[in-house]
């Protein structure tokens, strides 16, 4: 296991020391991030808590799954790698020209 956990569900008033506050209940927190929408600047409703060992990551799960934290029950698992994804706005076509319908 690693140190880094997925929080999802959260609620959109929730920033980095909220998740931070609550979660240093569970052990030493490394880094905690809420994500955010770059053109907005409002939250995706997801993060991550890291932290200093996996005994403390493990408590964290324990801590938050199922758990209100302003309003709407966080969903707590130990975070996956980021998977590769195709570049944006490419819709698979391979050039330009148009002609074609939709």
């Amino acid at each position: 296991m690693n140190n880094k956990l997925y929080v999802g569900n959260l609620a959109y008033g929730v920033r980095d020391d909220d998740l931070r506050q609550f979660f240093s209940q569970a052990g030493e927190i490394t880094s905690a991030t809420v994500i955010m929408e770059r053109d907005t600047g409002r939250s995706k409703g997801f993060g991550f808590v890291e932290f200093a060992d996996e005994a403390a990551a493990q408590e964290g799960i324990k801590l938050g799954d199922g758990v209100d934290l302003m309003g709407r029950d966080m969903k707590v698992n130990v975070a996956r790698p980021k998977e590769d994804r195709p570049p944006r706005g490419d819709f698979g076509g391979g050039g330009g020209g148009g002609g074609g319908r939709w």
